[in-house]
């Protein structure tokens, strides 16, 4: 089998002392490829370098954290933008959302998601969104924003069946991580209703690690567990949800160097 693992922070300092060894685990385990959302701008070197050492499997996007978006974000977004003009992203992310931990910069976050979200229209490019606690008014701006042509990821989706379905009518795909093992997750209620059409694979390593590893860091190796977590939920096997979700994922994202 073969995974596509659409969003993890391989490049982060949580993996610097045994990033070798995390990468040939998520070899073994079958991941062909993991897609890497940037944080801010002092992530994108770390991004780049597993991009360089790592290649093929390690793809990156451009984007500016929901978290990190404070007064400099103009200056941010203006680096960001350049590197987009001058090589190629898998798409615009992290961007989006996010009003639990910080609700003091929420007007500059819509601002930057805004932003954002513009230039994967002009660039023709995915958006990977992050909407914690902003379910709802994160697909509001993207319902603002659709013109038939934008299209991304609901990262790390946690919502209820109706945010799901306005999602997908949007013609957007949900991001499916450890929440859907937990207990209490919710997604029980949620994945059995929705099409495997309209999901793919994460772990949003090194956070949000599946049972039985909850609470430990979290590694794109663990990917099988979470396919075979949906493939109970649709009474589908791990395999097709191996195969379905890798189709999605390569539908989605700009290959580099196409």
């Amino acid at each position: 089998m073969h995974y596509i693992e659409t969003h993890a922070h391989i490049y982060s300092t949580k993996f610097e002392s045994d990033r070798d060894q995390v990468i040939q685990d998520i070899k073994d385990a079958g991941i062909e490829r993991v897609y890497m959302p940037n944080v801010d701008v002092s992530t994108i070197d770390a991004m780049l370098a597993c991009e360089e050492k790592y290649p093929g499997l390690c793809i990156p996007m451009m984007g500016l954290h929901p978290c990190d978006v404070k007064e400099d974000f103009h200056e941010q977004l203006a680096i960001m933008k350049d590197w987009l003009d001058k090589r190629q992203f898998a798409a615009v992310g992290e961007i989006g959302l996010d009003l639990y931990w910080d609700k003091s910069y929420f007007e500059q976050q819509k601002e930057a998601l805004k932003i954002q979200i513009g230039w994967a229209k002009e660039k023709d490019l995915p958006i990977v969104l992050h909407c914690r606690d902003s379910m709802d008014e994160t697909i509001a701006i993207v319902k603002e924003a659709s013109d038939g042509n934008l299209k991304g990821v609901f990262h790390c989706f946690n919502g209820n069946l109706a945010q799901a379905k306005q999602i997908i009518d949007l013609g957007f795909l949900l991001g499916i991580g450890g929440v859907a093992t937990f207990k209490n997750g919710g997604l029980d209620q949620v994945i059995p209703e929705i099409s495997i059409d309209h999901l793919v694979l994460e772990t949003d390593a090194p956070y949000l690690a599946p049972v039985p590893f909850r609470g430990k860091r979290n590694s794109p190796a663990y990917l099988p567990l979470i396919a075979e977590k949906i493939g109970d939920y649709l009474q589908i096997s791990k395999e097709e949800v191996a195969l379905k979700t890798k189709q999605n994922a390569l539908n989605l994202f700009r290959e580099i160097g196409s």
